[in-house]
């Protein structure tokens, strides 16, 4: 379910924060599905229980999963956070728009690309 990348450059709490947020806002994890204890996936990753402790609460605060004390933690509902991270991926957009136009990119150049990139996405 969960992989590192330990030749990334990108650290390690990082990479589970990300890894995570795809799984949820994908569905694969459904909303009020109890997550892998801290302790359980730190031994499955070979990897310090601090780090997910770490990565778990960015999770909560992003709202992506809730804590139940006493039971662990649960994913929260995902269509708000679908919603929330179009709404980033918009504004990214917005911005590369706006540097397209300050290197002279024309329109149509971007719209062909645009289209030649979602494609490879479905290949």
């Amino acid at each position: 379910m969960i992989f590192i990348d330990y030749q990334n450059r990108k650290p390690i709490y990082e990479q589970i924060v990300e890894r995570f947020q795809m799984l949820i806002i994908k569905g694969v994890m459904e909303a009020d599905s109890k997550m892998p204890s801290v302790r359980s996936l730190a031994t499955e990753l070979s990897i310090n229980p601090n780090t997910i402790q770490k990565a778990y609460t960015i999770l909560e605060q992003q709202g992506y999963i809730y804590p139940v004390k006493g039971r662990g933690n649960f994913v929260s509902g995902n269509q708000a956070l679908k919603e929330q991270q179009k709404t980033a991926f918009f504004e990214k957009l917005k911005t590369l728009i706006k540097e397209a136009k300050e290197l002279d990119i024309p329109k149509e150049l971007c719209l062909q690309k645009t289209k030649e990139f979602y494609e490879e996405g479905e290949a």
